[in-house]
């Protein structure tokens, strides 16, 4: 692994799951990143990280790590329902944040650190990491300028009871901490929520990724067994139409896909859990050539890529290919209008939805 010479100075704060299992690694591997700090209130945990990851320096108080003037940018990566707070307080110390997904859990919330973004000129960017599956990004390009006009999609996100049987083994062990600091009663007691910000909030941006923006939404859920089916018609607000299916989990083998129609040619793609590193096997074909495309043998850690895509916005000024806090706010306004349907048997429009998920 060959480092360059600029290296994006990052400090994490939290040192719990997400950032035990994806990003200190993928800070350290990427090419154009630099794990200069981490942040955790709990003693024990922030010590054990520091000896195994080897930042430059390790905080207690995220307030004097922000005060760090070789910090310039951070990864928040603690519970949802403190997001917002903390991405304001690092905007507000000047520096760029990747804020794990989903944004935030209200509509209200994430339009207001919108306009925050909005006004600090630093990058803000969600931590949909599968915006940088190799396999999801052929197939975004192909739609974009090969198929014509879009028609419809299917996608899905079917989460596995045996998922765990697989993950445990991929992950490295995580360590705890019963200092470490958590929301207000257990958030994923609340099923519904939960299951919809955790897993439905990639199935959607999978969607808005590759079909643009929704503009309704009509869902429907069934609870059997102690499993939950959503099932979603959407509107694009380009016309063309889609059925979203999450569930969680089904008696069988995880299955993450999407299927996209246009003018002139078509997408498969079937999408693995990250922890793999396998790109999405995608088919793409065109009606201009009559053939199927399809990419193969692609970098496929898409933590990584996403830290060096942030990284590479920051420091060499290119495009930001990970979400934005447009994306972010826009896809939080879908989950609150798939529960909203639901609770009222109704078609709902994102332009009129209010309220947390």
């Amino acid at each position: 692994m060959k480092k360059e010479d600029h290296l994006l100075r990052i400090g994490v704060l939290g040192c719990g799951p997400i950032a035990q299992i994806a990003h200190f690694d993928s800070i350290r591997r990427a090419r154009n990143a630099d794990l200069y700090a981490i942040c955790d209130r709990a003693d024990d945990l922030r010590e054990r990280m520091a000896a195994i990851h080897e930042p430059h320096v390790a905080y207690s108080d995220y307030d004097a790590m922000l005060a760090d003037p070789q910090v310039e940018a951070v990864i928040v990566a603690v519970a949802d329902q403190f997001h917002v707070a903390l991405c304001e307080k690092a905007l507000a110390a000047g520096k760029h944040v990747l804020v794990e997904k989903p944004m935030g859990v209200s509509v209200e919330e994430c339009e207001q650190l919108r306009a925050v973004v909005a006004q600090s000129g630093r990058v803000l960017q969600v931590g949909y990491n599968k915006r940088f599956d190799p396999g999801l990004v052929f197939a975004h390009r192909f739609i974009q300028n090969e198929i014509g006009e879009r028609m419809a999609l299917k996608a899905w996100y079917c989460d596995s009871t045996y998922r765990y049987t697989m993950t445990d083994n991929l992950q490295i062990l995580q360590m705890s901490s019963p200092q470490a600091l958590r929301p207000e009663g257990n958030p994923k007691a609340d099923k519904r929520r939960y299951f919809m910000l955790t897993h439905g909030s990639h199935l959607v941006d999978t969607a808005r990724f590759l079909c643009g923006e929704i503009a309704s939404v009509q869902g429907r859920l069934v609870e059997k067994f102690g499993a939950y089916c959503w099932f979603v018609a959407v509107e694009f607000a380009d016309g063309g139409i889609g059925h979203l299916d999450l569930t969680v989990a089904v008696r069988g083998d995880w299955s993450e896909g999407f299927t996209v129609y246009g003018e002139k040619g078509s997408v498969n793609g079937k999408m693995f859990i990250p922890w793999f590193h396998k790109t999405a096997e995608v088919e793409c074909f065109s009606v201009a050539d009559g053939q199927y495309h399809r990419p193969l043998g692609e970098d496929a850690h898409s933590y990584k890529l996403q830290i060096e895509g942030f990284a590479d916005t920051i420091l060499n000024s290119a495009p930001q290919r990970g979400a934005d806090a447009d994306d972010g706010a826009a896809g939080v306004r879908v989950l609150v209008a798939i529960a909203r349907s639901v609770e009222q048997g109704r078609p709902v429009r994102l332009d009129e939805v209010t309220g947390a998920v």
